[in-house]
């Protein structure tokens, strides 16, 4: 998808105690906005600064950060632009806030992109809880003639933990590997777990998350 990189988005930003402490980028899935994920956000992460974003596309109604052309076929084109265009937003909030480099949760969809920003943008996240996430490309993250971006670095690799639904109907086993395949390709340190849910989050997903934030957030 051509055309110039808009870095508004609505979104919220509650500081935290530090205030100047790393943030909690906090990143919906389809149908919610800005304000869905931040009880869960201070849930596990109490004192950090919060930066919650809503997506800019609709799909019949319902938000989303991408398009795509039915459940599980992403338009990547689009994914590429788009997050390209919410890491530019990162930056431009960074210096707006005198925020460091943001550890992302992400749920489905939002997930998703923080997958892609982490393929295609490194450095602009220094880690990422991703709940239910699926391979956000099929090949690169790059398109023909895209020259891969060098890594900023945050004291070590970045860490990513990838949760999964062991019955979730919408991620399947092959695409799952495919994306801890990539991710791992790009560098990221990446933890797997898998718990005993659908798509949904469920209070397993919260026991793994907590601690693994708490350390994440350290760093």
């Amino acid at each position: 998808m051509a055309g110039a990189v808009n870095t508004d988005f609505v979104h919220r930003f509650e500081p935290g105690a530090p205030q100047n402490g790393r943030p909690l980028l906090l990143l919906h899935g389809t149908g919610g906005d800005e304000n869905d994920l931040v009880p869960l956000g201070r849930l596990l992460a109490p004192d950090a600064p919060l930066l919650s974003v809503r997506g800019k596309v609709l799909e019949g109604g319902a938000r989303r950060f991408f398009r795509r052309f039915a459940e599980g076929m992403l338009d990547e084109d689009d994914l590429r632009f788009r997050a390209d265009e919410l890491a530019d937003f990162i930056a431009a909030a960074r210096d707006r806030h005198g925020l460091a480099a943001p550890v992302a949760l992400g749920f489905s969809n939002g997930a998703n992109i923080a997958a892609a920003m982490l393929l295609r943008r490194p450095g602009v996240l220094a880690g990422a809880a991703l709940f239910r996430a699926m391979a956000p490309f099929t090949g690169s993250a790059f398109a023909p003639g895209e020259v891969a971006r060098t890594p900023a670095t945050h004291g070590g690799p970045v860490q990513a933990l990838v949760v999964s639904g062991a019955m979730d109907p919408m991620v399947t086993p092959d695409n799952r590997q495919r994306l801890l395949r990539d991710l791992r390709a790009a560098g990221v340190d990446v933890r797997d777990e898998t718990v005993l849910a659908g798509h949904g989050l469920v209070k397993a997903d919260l026991d793994i998350a907590g601690p693994w934030l708490a350390e994440a957030l350290k760093t």
